[in-house]
């Protein structure tokens, strides 16, 4: 086992919704030496910031948890930012942390990875053997760079690279954003304001509401990216699958195996909020990809299960939005 104690710990993007669980986690396992940098301090889009960084501090570990994402409205309104962002993120820092000799590496992407009409469950062999989906094409695409970086410097440097896609994520640090936050979060400030008299007392909500989303706990999703890098070497090296034939990309599906329509994901919400309005669908708005189902059975015969039922998840999610965003 690798244990993350005594190792110095880069995780970019520890801010975020993913990174912030991650670093959470982190420290309850007694991670003292956790490399921390906000963008003010290191803008990850700048190599030469990045450099300096690794140069510097020569971690051994990273979570690649830093990304510009959104949720339709974002993508559709700014494609150029999270194309651009995220790519110049993840070349900078995948390629600075080979220089350093980083000895393990986990990036983290995004379900939307995978083809629109995809089989469900998706498995990880399903990657690029379809169209995306259009709503978040250019988000995907980089995510895909990504994992294909990972790959290729695996075979060409013999780096320990891994990418572990985890699904629709949710909790503490979410992005609650009016316009372009995820879906829970964004029901969750609808309900919460339409509670608070907004709206004429009822809530107005993109699509039909039957595509089919699975929802996974952000402190879950951390835990699977730790066990991932702290398997033992030989675990580790099988996922990575260098010598495999045929030849597959080294990834792992993280997710709880179920899934909800966003009609009923509405009414959980709905629930824990309190709110006993009405909900209007506007079916005019696009519903994106009609399901996203994980097959994380590579993961669970890891020993990782997911803890977090949707509406404990839930509740807690909006005990954080109370606390530290309701008042914005």
């Amino acid at each position: 086992m690798t244990s993350g104690r005594n190792l110095k710990i880069f995780v970019a993007g520890h801010r975020g919704l993913a990174g912030s669980a991650i670093t959470r986690r982190l420290r309850d396992r007694g991670c003292q030496d956790l490399l921390l940098r906000t963008r003010s301090e290191t803008d990850l889009t700048d190599r030469a910031a990045v450099r300096r960084l690794f140069e510097t501090e020569r971690p051994d570990h990273v979570y690649v948890a830093a990304a510009k994402v959104g949720g339709i409205l974002a993508n559709l309104e700014l494609p150029a930012d999270f194309v651009y962002q995220n790519l110049a993120i993840q070349n900078n820092v995948i390629e600075e942390a080979r220089r350093a000799g980083v000895r393990r590496l986990l990036f983290l992407g995004s379900v939307c990875i995978y083809p629109r009409d995809c089989p469900q469950p998706i498995r990880e062999e399903h990657l690029l053997t379809g169209p995306l989906e259009y709503t978040n094409r250019p988000y995907a695409i980089a995510k895909i760079a990504g994992i294909e970086m990972c790959w290729a410097y695996n075979r060409q440097y013999g780096t320990r690279y891994l990418a572990a896609m985890p699904n629709n994520l949710y909790g503490p640090g979410d992005n609650y954003h009016p316009e372009h936050s995820h879906v829970l979060p964004s029901l969750i400030r609808k309900f919460h304001e339409a509670k608070a008299g907004k709206g004429g007392g009822k809530v107005v909500l993109w699509g039909t509401g039957t595509p089919r989303r699975e929802m996974l706990y952000s402190d879950d999703m951390a835990d699977a990216c730790i066990t991932l890098m702290e398997l033992p070497d030989g675990d580790f090296d099988r996922l990575l699958a260098t010598d495999e034939q045929p030849p597959r990309p080294p990834l792992v599906n993280i997710g709880w195996g179920e899934d909800y329509t966003i009609r009923e994901l509405a009414d959980r919400v709905r629930g824990v909020v309190g709110f006993a309005g009405e909900i209007e669908w506007d079916a005019g708005k696009p519903d994106g990809t009609p399901r996203k189902l994980l097959d994380a059975s590579r993961m669970k015969a890891l020993g990782w299960s997911p803890r977090v039922r949707l509406d404990d998840g839930v509740r807690l999610a909006y005990e954080d939005f109370l606390r530290n965003y309701a008042s914005r």
